[in-house]
């Protein structure tokens, strides 16, 4: 590092230290606080990274490679971001509060340059793993063009090496033959609550050494590395490395007083080492003995730049938590803050004058223009907006096979994918499915029998070339479009975050199709939420679903799914019966997943293996929208109507038998198919927040279906899930409700002895109808 980039990166993380301190300062003291909740903010966990992401932003990324900013660094990341011109000072001072900076990074709700959301510790950093094979995707199909590869980058926080996904993702990624990711372990030995124990270190190392990364261990800053070469320095460095983390943590906070009598009293009276220390004052010997690998810039920079290799690299970079700040090394320095008083002495210490506080140049010992020509030559910024689009691609009419007897919805989505892979439709190339190891149980094989299996180097059924007969022949290459995962939920969400944010990382529009069995999207959760929070596009298939799965038992059976797929912002739910019913939406969802902002989203699908006959009907426009829409009249209410029966999915047998029963007592029986609970219920609460504001909107798609109906007209709604799925459509128009579901886990039996036992049969529907009518014989 010349001497002049030496001078110029060591002021600039000066002041990226100042402006995430003060930034979270101003949060906490200074501006106004109406609620008295404590805002937070992290000073300690930033100033920790202060130094590697100085050497990082300033000094090696390019634009092509993609950051994950551990989130209690956010403070750091905004700091930079606002030297680098893409940030504000008014967001910076409303940090933590509502339109202002976030409290870790945000694709969606930060205005500066942020690559992946990190609020939840361990996705973020796993999700660089899956971007990077995306990477490799997209370049291996020919989509990459002049635009060079880029490396993706996390900085992680050494407890969140705790996080069981870290290691799944890991896995993942040695499968796969993980390239041009780098993962920069923050090491400052200190978690939320305490200082960690000894050796986790070297566990973190030979996870990385198994999975196949290379490791570069920055433990020994440059002014210690000198220290070690001075007569007395082994005997020093031997100290060090046998000093309990939680000794190291105490004595940095003291200060250089307590190293010397510490080392004294350790060391005793060895002659050379009692010069070593005798030739530095205290303020030298705390300099010193804090001086770790993650701290120094020129070390930092020639271990980085050193890299010469797309070879995935773990660099360990030993820090302090809380370094240059009054806090550094307490233990309960995790969520604690300068006080007013220690603020006010750090500010003379750092040469900042009152009112002055988010001047770029104040309290630099450099010329303001060397620093605005040195900011605007940092070659990360240098190609200004790095998040990339990609044009939408048509979406082709989806058309449902024939009626061809009893069909699932399972097998159905099977069809209407391999449909699409014989076909020549364009969007049909940039369809990527996944699976975690369950691709031939949810129909997939077809796809992956005409598009291959992906992998970077070709890869031929060994089964066929040894003619074993088998249903399936897959073989793997470039040229694939199916990537095959091992059994962990928590990795096809993150791949699919991946796949889906494939246009504003690498400017190629991907349009990933992954499936699971539905009960365990609950595994993967957390990293749902996230890959919707970061409004990443996906297509999901949950399926089989339900106790209609009978015989697998409680285990394989989902209950609440239909519950999260309406919770969950960012994903559009659907539970169709009907495979013509899922065509249309499927059709709507390949545009869905395209469409800019809030226009659009991801899809979830609940599916089921029950095969059920089929309709045969024309599939009008006027149908098809009221099947996107959330639900259509499968049998009209009339004017006299005293029940309608609304079902969802599965149960459509159950439910339409029910209303051929009441039929013969009843005239207007009704039969509502609802085929998304969730589109339903957004179109009614926008409607409600507008009356609520004073607009006066047109009514939404369920309040027209219900209208239809008397008022004292009884909703019986029967769904094979939680009965809350669909129980508050009552709420909408005042009508009585009685809602069949399940409530309880499941278990083993066939379906008609499940539907009884659980009270989702036509008997049971039969009961609920009478019920809700008193006094009414409905049926008998």
């Amino acid at each position: 590092m010349a001497g002049q980039e030496a001078r110029m990166l060591a002021e600039v993380e000066r002041k990226v230290l100042w402006l995430s301190a003060w930034m979270i300062h101003h949060a906490n003291h200074v501006r106004p606080n109406e609620d008295g909740l404590k805002v937070g903010g992290h000073q300690a966990s930033s100033a920790s990274m202060a130094t590697i992401m100085t050497a990082l932003y300033f000094g090696v990324l390019r634009p092509e490679d993609r950051v994950a900013v551990k989130p209690h660094a956010s403070p750091v990341f905004h700091a930079i971001q606002y030297l680098l011109g893409n940030q504000t000072r008014t967001q910076l001072e409303r940090f933590r509060a509502l339109g202002g900076a976030q409290s870790y990074p945000s694709r969606t709700k930060d205005a500066d340059d942020v690559d992946f959301s990190t609020g939840s510790v361990g996705l973020g950093a796993a999700q660089t793993i899956f971007a990077s094979l995306v990477q490799d995707y997209v370049r291996l199909h020919g989509w990459g063009g002049t635009r060079p590869e880029g490396r993706m980058i996390a900085l992680v926080g050494d407890a969140e090496m705790d996080e069981g996904n870290i290691y799944e993702a890991l896995l993942e990624g040695s499968r796969h033959g993980l390239r041009n990711t780098w993962w920069v372990i923050d090491y400052n030995r200190q978690s939320l609550d305490a200082v960690i124990g000894e050796g986790v270190n070297d566990k973190i190392l030979g996870t990385f050494a198994t999975m196949g990364w290379d490791v570069v261990v920055l433990k020994y800053g440059r002014l210690q590395q000198a220290a070690f070469a001075e007569p007395g320095g082994e005997a020093l460095r031997a100290w060090i490395d046998a000093c309990p983390n939680a000794l190291y943590s105490a004595l940095t906070f003291r200060g250089g007083a307590a190293w010397r009598r510490r080392l004294e009293d350790d060391l005793g009276d060895q002659g050379d080492v009692s010069a070593l220390l005798a030739r530095r004052s205290d303020a030298e010997l705390a300099a010193l003995m804090t001086n770790l690998g993650g701290h120094d810039l020129g070390m930092l920079l020639d271990a980085f730049r050193g890299i010469d290799h797309d070879r995935p690299v773990c660099f360990l970079a030993y820090t302090i938590k809380g370094m240059g700040l009054p806090l550094a090394g307490h233990k309960d320095n995790h969520a604690g803050l300068l006080n007013p008083q220690q603020m006010e002495a750090w500010r003379a210490t750092m040469g900042i004058r009152p009112g002055h506080e988010w001047d770029i140049a104040e309290g630099l010992r450099i010329d303001a223009a060397d620093l605005r020509r040195f900011l605007a030559g940092a070659r990360f910024n240098a190609g200004g907006p790095r998040r990339l689009s990609a044009p939408a691609l048509p979406v082709p009419e989806i058309v449902a096979p024939e009626a061809q007897g009893a069909v699932s919805t399972q097998a159905g989505f099977g069809q209407l994918l391999h449909a699409l892979a014989k076909g020549d439709a364009p969007i049909a190339d940039r369809i990527v499915t996944t699976s975690p190891d369950v691709t031939v149980s949810t129909n997939l094989g077809g796809w992956v029998g005409r598009r291959g299996l992906f992998a970077r180097d070709p890869r031929r059924d060994l089964f066929r070339d040894e003619k074993i007969p088998s249903a399936f022949r897959w073989d793997a290459g470039p040229a694939g479009q199916h990537m095959e995962l091992g059994i962990a939920e928590m990795n096809l969400f993150l791949m699919l975050s991946a796949l889906g944010l494939s246009d504003s990382l690498f400017g190629q529009r991907l349009i990933p199709v992954g499936t699971l069995y539905d009960p365990f999207v609950c595994r993967g959760l957390d990293a749902m939420n996230y890959a919707c929070y970061q409004d990443a596009r996906f297509i999901l298939a949950g399926t089989p679903s339900g106790i209609t799965l009978a015989p697998e038992g409680g285990a394989h059976q989902s209950i609440n799914t239909p519950l999260i797929g309406m919770a969950q912002p960012g994903l559009s739910s659907f539970e169709p019966a009907f495979v013509d019913e899922l065509a249309a939406i499927l059709g709507w969802s390949l545009g869905h997943v395209q469409a800019p902002g809030d226009q659009g989203g991801s899809v979830y699908l609940r599916l089921s293996t029950r095969a059920l006959e089929q309709p045969r009907r024309a599939m009008t426009p006027a149908l098809a929208e009221d099947i996107v829409q959330g639900g259509y009249w499968m049998r009209a209410p009339g004017p006299n109507c005293a029940v309608a029966i609304v079902y969802a999915g599965a149960v459509a047998p159950e439910a339409i038998a029910a209303a051929g029963l009441l039929a013969e007592h009843r005239r207007d029986v009704a039969v509502l198919a609802v085929t998304s609970a969730d589109r339903l219920f957004s179109g009614w609460r926008t409607a409600e927040a507008a009356r609520m504001d004073g607009d006066d909107p047109a009514p939404s798609h369920v309040e027209r279906l219900l209208r239809s109906l008397p008022r004292h007209c009884c909703l019986v709604t029967v769904t094979d899930a939680h009965p809350t799925a669909l129980a508050w459509l009552g709420s909408v128009e005042g009508h009585r409700t009685k809602a069949l579901g399940v409530d309880r886990f499941g278990q083993s039996g066939t379906i008609s002895e499940l539907y009884g036992a659980y009270g989702l049969d036509t008997a049971a529907i039969l009961r609920a109808a009478q019920a809700g009518s008193p006094g009414r014989r409905l049926a008998g």
